[in-house]
């Protein structure tokens, strides 16, 4: 069992897909197995001019994630870590990289890699179970699925090093308050929050919301002149696009647009 289960067509939301975290038994760690097929369902997603949005969820009642599969990490020489680390780095890359805007549902524990996870997203829909942490630090570890880098461009480096450092745990309330968590909902609705967010975006152009996502995150990296340039191509390739000129005849025609996407 790979741990990983794309499910492409949810009744009553054309072009959402779910990517579920299916190892409920072990709260949803991450083994070697699960990290392949993770990489792999996210390649497949990416090429995929059906779906528009993606929400992450973990099966089971406990959690989203915990991270990665410390029972199996503990079999492991040096050796052995070193030929994990680029399957897990594809893994978390490949969630980062899709052009696809992504919403994490979470519930209960989000931890180490699961907190990552989470990070990887676009959008993060917590309910009131959600528990984030990064304790990596207390095992003798770096966060290593970007949340040294992703954690500090969402709460700043301050409360990143906070986290990290301290390998503390937070409630779904405060990772509303300090931003690690975009909305939080009643226990039990996150998933279901989350495809009716990813409905909404899939229903926009899909040319321009796959630009407006690159333009947030390569636009994050630079400073203003350079981020405002970035604004401006992803302007361009929207507004010279078919899906501008059906979605301005729509408009004026008062009808639901039909994309015709890239």
């Amino acid at each position: 069992m790979d741990g990983v289960i794309v499910r492409e067509r949810i009744a009553g939301h054309p072009g959402v897909a779910e990517l579920m975290l299916d190892r409920a038994e072990a709260m949803n760690a991450i083994n070697t197995a699960m990290a392949i097929r993770l990489a792999q369902a996210c390649a497949e997603l990416a090429k995929d001019r059906q779906v528009q949005a993606i929400v992450l969820y973990g099966t089971g009642a406990r959690a989203f994630s915990v991270g990665a599969d410390l029972k199996e990490r503990n079999r492991m020489s040096d050796a052995d870590l070193l030929r994990q680390r680029p399957v897990f780095r594809a893994a978390f890359g490949g969630l980062l990289a899709l052009p696809q805007p992504v919403i994490a549902a979470v519930h209960g524990y989000a931890l180490g890699g699961g907190c990552e996870l989470a990070l990887c997203c676009d959008v993060i829909v917590a309910d009131e179970t959600a528990v984030f942490g990064l304790p990596e630090t207390t095992v003798g570890l770096v966060p290593g699925g970007g949340g040294t880098q992703l954690a500090t461009r969402r709460l700043g480096p301050g409360r990143a090093a906070d986290l990290i450092f301290t390998g503390r745990r937070v409630d779904a309330a405060e990772a509303a308050r300090i931003g690690l968590a975009d909305r939080v909902v009643p226990p039990g609705t996150a998933c279901p929050e989350a495809i009716e967010i990813a409905g909404r975006m899939a229903a926009n152009s899909p040319t321009a919301v796959k630009a407006a996502k690159k333009a947030i995150r390569q636009g994050a990296d630079a400073d203003l002149a350079a981020a405002l340039e970035v604004e401006d191509a992803a302007w361009r390739t929207a507004a010279l696009s078919a899906d501008r000129r059906e979605g301005i005849a729509a408009f004026n025609e008062k009808r639901q647009p039909r994309w015709p996407g890239e």
